[in-house]
């Protein structure tokens, strides 16, 4: 399942990061391990397949997005753990949460026993987080190196990139990106401090080239209301129906 070329760009994450190889595996065997009630990928395409899916980052510009993702909670929004929190607040609950659980642990305990499928991606940095992935309802667990046992790689290296693969990988017919910006400021809902702003950034230029490469190869329409992607067709939220 995983995606043809992705082995060689995570080659190039880890060398960039100085990530490790056997912390990943190691970290995602841990994981499956600990999922007790696995949501199956036959069921998760089901939800995404054919359809137009809202992908829902914590960018800066994810704030203004809010009036409209309000209007279309009928939409399949898949949405990195960071924009987690002012969904809530608003009274918007996602259907598919993609997490290294690095996020607000509050606000996924609010919602952990719901329908919300829950996306948990092991790395070698979160291994002492991963318990926390036994309260979820519905929980699939993802890799970024080779998968093992119930453990799937879909692609993508950030929860915003990884939600968009994953929405790519299930065969949506559209995907569109809110609160997606990639550029040099940090949305407020990002959980990052000062010292690690700078690779924060150089995370988000990794996730933006991803998905640039991802829209040469998905058969999915792709659009942005963030900022510019090569391969996303930039459009506004007047517009926006006539997209979707």
């Amino acid at each position: 399942m995983v995606i043809s070329g992705w082995n060689s760009k995570y080659r190039q994450i880890a060398r960039e990061f100085g990530y490790s190889k056997k912390d990943d595996y190691d970290s995602a065997v841990l994981l499956d391990s600990i999922i007790k009630k696995r949501f199956s990928p036959t069921r998760l395409k089901k939800m995404i397949y054919g359809k137009t899916i809202f992908v829902v980052g914590a960018g800066p510009s994810l704030q203004s997005s809010i009036g409209t993702l309000k209007k279309h909670k009928d939409v399949i929004m898949i949405c990195a753990d960071g924009a987690v929190t002012p969904l809530i607040q608003n009274g918007i609950r996602p259907k598919i949460i993609v997490t290294d659980l690095d996020g607000d642990l509050e606000s996924l305990e609010k919602i952990k026993k719901t329908n919300t499928v829950f996306v948990v991606h092991a790395h070698g940095d979160n291994a002492d987080k991963l318990g926390f992935a036994r309260n979820f309802k519905n929980c699939i667990g993802t890799t970024q190196t080779r998968e093992t046992g119930n453990i799937h790689n879909f692609g993508g290296f950030t929860d915003g990139d990884r939600c968009v693969f994953l929405a790519s990988q299930f065969g949506a017919k559209k995907i569109v990106l809110f609160g997606m910006d990639f550029g040099t400021r940090i949305g407020k809902y990002s959980k990052t401090n000062t010292a690690d702003k700078k690779t924060k950034r150089k995370k988000l230029k990794r996730g933006k080239t991803l998905l640039e490469w991802l829209a040469t190869k998905s058969r999915s329409e792709f659009f942005t209301l963030s900022k510019p992607i090569s391969g996303f067709k930039k459009i506004t939220y007047r517009n926006l129906e006539l997209n979707i």
